[in-house]
Parts: structure tokens; sequence; C-alpha cells
């Protein structure tokens, strides 16, 4: 292992993240498992990539067989790009009927903001400040930990606000987020730089997913239509049926955004994003500025992601991410019934967790205890990871495949990781 890291590092060079304080070398994965090189499995809790299952058999089929066929670029015609666009947008509302594919959701996020200018004629972004939309050089700019020291001056076309926290702030129906928003948008106008978009995960997931009724995102919407901007959604991570309830998480906050965005799990790990948008943006786009993406919506990756879309659908899995994450919210309400440092528990569809706390009364993060309580569950096993601005909050989002039995293991494997963890600072 040790020489692997080395390796690594001088190869890729150093600060190249890894998971864990003793790094996973994985070799093979099935479904929700994982296998290291010494042939010890893993349930995987956290991979949102391999959306419908490690090296689900029809996704490799599906790349397989145009790989032996075809692969070329979009500006040669070809089938797949338009019959796979006509089944994603299918899964829309109107007017969301037309698509780019990227290779990353960073590539279709840039793209989403590049639409923002086209439609306004202005660069005022408004994100979150505990959020994360990719790694361009104008996306790096939207996540507060992720600003580069250099950044072709570009930092100033940005303003961050609050993200929600139904943990600790008084929020139940997005009135006081819209105000932030509408503070933001002031302060963009009043310094001549005009604003443009807001651009938010529609499950605020990175920001700890706080429990949010139905229609909470509305309110902010409104206050972006009013100022003369657009909404962009980033499902990347919350979308393709994973909310349970809908198949798009924006769909659950009651909007219809002006284009949403989405990437990993797109292909189930074949390099496929894209965005989706109504044809008035996508024609200001085309017009205004010149785009083409050698790799984007090759049939390869039309392939991969149109059985992607089969498969969720015919394994029901929808569905499946529903139930599971009902159950999970359960099971993880009767171990903060047990533990006094699970200050809260929440859960959307097939993505749950819980905050740890060294106190309910004042809400005092656990940072250290939940590093801790995450590494001690990779040492016996199950692979999940934390988030939020505090990070203290488990980040348990496994692939759409993961059934109750699997359910048990992380939850009885947690509980034993629990009553030997001390909590301390």
């Amino acid at each position: 292992m040790s020489d692997l890291i080395a390796r690594r590092r001088n190869l890729l060079g150093p600060n190249v993240s890894t998971f864990y304080d003793d790094p996973v070398h994985i070799v093979r994965g099935e479904g929700v498992w994982l296998w290291d090189a010494d042939g010890r499995r893993y349930l995987d809790c956290y991979n949102n990539v391999p959306h419908v299952g490690h090296c689900n058999p029809r996704v490799v089929d599906a790349i397989c067989t145009q790989a032996r066929t075809l692969n070329t670029h979009t500006r040669y015609l070809h089938e797949g790009i338009l019959d796979y666009v006509a089944r994603l947008t299918a899964t829309f509302e109107d007017p969301l009927k037309t698509a780019i594919l990227t290779c990353t959701g960073s590539e279709a996020n840039d793209i989403a903001l590049r639409m923002a200018e086209a439609m306004t004629g202005k660069r005022g972004i408004v994100a979150t400040d505990a959020t994360y939309h990719g790694n361009t050089t104008l996306v790096s700019h939207l996540s507060r930990s992720n600003v580069p020291e250099v950044g072709f001056g570009l930092g100033e076309n940005f303003r961050h606000v609050e993200a929600p926290d139904s943990y600790r702030i008084d929020d139940p129906d997005g009135q006081r987020f819209a105000e932030k928003v509408q503070q933001a948008i002031d302060d963009l106008e009043g310094a001549d730089i005009g604003f443009a978009a807001l651009i938010v995960c529609p499950l605020f997931l990175n920001e700890g997913f706080p429990d949010q009724r139905e229609g909470w995102l509305r309110p902010a919407a409104e206050v972006v239509r009013r100022a003369g901007g657009i909404l962009i959604c980033d499902e990347v991570q919350s979308g393709f049926a994973r909310c349970g309830h809908h198949f798009w998480a924006h769909q659950k906050q009651g909007v219809v955004p002006d284009v949403v965005t989405m990437g990993k799990p797109m292909g189930n790990g074949h390099p496929v994003a894209g965005l989706v948008t109504n044809a008035e943006i996508m024609e200001r786009f085309r017009n205004s500025f010149r785009y083409f993406n050698t790799f984007g919506g090759n049939p390869v990756s039309c392939a991969a992601a149109m059985a992607v879309l089969e498969e969720i659908e015919e394994k029901h899995l929808q569905a499946n991410a529903l139930r599971i994450g009902i159950l999970a919210k359960e099971r993880l309400a009767a171990l903060a019934r047990k533990y006094e440092v699970i200050g809260d528990v929440r859960q959307s569809g097939m993505v749950f967790g819980a905050e740890f706390v060294l106190d309910r009364a004042t809400k005092e993060p656990a940072i250290a205890y939940a590093d801790r309580v995450v590494n001690a569950m990779r040492d016996r096993g199950i692979l999940l990871s934390k988030l939020g601005r505090h990070k203290n909050t488990l980040k348990i989002r496994p692939p759409m495949p993961f059934a109750e039995e699997h359910l048990d293991l992380l939850i009885e494997t947690l509980d034993d990781v629990m009553a030997t963890t001390e909590v301390r600072r």
C-alpha cells in the first residue's frame, strides 16, 4: 500500500485526495459491493457514480456493443444521441425539451453559467456558501471551499448566500433563504455587475441535505424570475430517481428550472454528462457561443446513458429509493434514541444520514467524532463519508439497487461502531 501511495504521489503530484486514513485499494466491483486487492469485500454506501450498480451488466453490454460498432463525434449524424435526448427529456416538464451532452458535470455547469450570460447580458451568479458544483475555472468560484488563489479575476461576479440548515435555522417555507438571495441580487446589481442566475442543488446535498417541505425552493425561484435571472438546478447528485418521490429533485421543490445540469450517475461511471433547457435558452446560447465537445454525446456514451434509464425503469429503482429511504430514516431514528451524539436524522430518498453533535442543547458539531466513525466503518467493511458545513453529517448515498438486507448490515455495523467510539473533541 505504501508503494502504491508513493507512486501515486510521484506520478500524479501532491495533494491528490484519497478517502480514509487508511486508503482502500479497490480492484473490482459488482452491484453494491467493492473488493480490495486482498480480496476483502466492502458494502458501498457512498458512490452515486455506479448509479445502477457497479459493473451493471446492461450498461457494460451496451458500451461494448456500441464500441464494437462505431464511436465518433456529433458532427456526424447519428441516431443514438437523438434517441437518448428524446427519452431523457421525457422525464422533464415542458418546456425543458432540448439538451447538450458533455463529459463531466463541471462542463455542464460551465455551459449553464454561459447560458445565463447569454440570456441576461449579465454575469452575476448566486450560490450557497457550502456547496460544490465542479472545477472548471469559472465553475470553481461557485464553491467557497474551492475558490482558487488565482482565478482570472472572475471572483467579483459571484455572491454566496447562507446555505439552508433545517437543524439550526428556522426557515420552514424557504422565505428566509429567498430574502438572502434577494440581498445577493441587490448587491450584484448595485456593483454594476448585474444578476444572471441562481444555481443550487435542489436537495442541497453538499450542504447536508436539510429537511425541506415540498415547494421550499419556490420563493427563491420567484425572486430570481422577478429579477430577470434564470434558475439553474444542479442534479448531478440528486437526479435520476434518487429522491424517490420524484425522478428529479427540483420536482419535489415545486419549481421548473430554466436549466438542469447532470453528470456522474448518467452513464454509470462512463464519462457522460449534460444539461437540459428550453428552446429559447438553447437558441440564445447557440447563437452567442461557438460550442463543440468532441466526446460529448458520442455513440458509446449515449448507449451507456440509455442503458441507465432503461435499468432505472425496468428494475423499479425509483420505488426502491423511496422505500429504502423511508426504512433508513426509521432505523437511524432508532439509533438517535440510543445515542445522544446523534443530533439530527434526515433523508430524501436514497440519500440519508445523521448529524453528530457534542451536545444536543448547543448543537456543537462533533466533527472529529464523525471522522472517527467514518474511518471505523471503513475498517468494518462499510464505505461512506461525511459532509455539510461542519463536516459532521454522515453522507450515505449508495447505488440505487441498495436493498433492505444491505441496509440491515449498514445499520447493525453503525450501531456496533458507535457503541465503541468515544465521543470527544
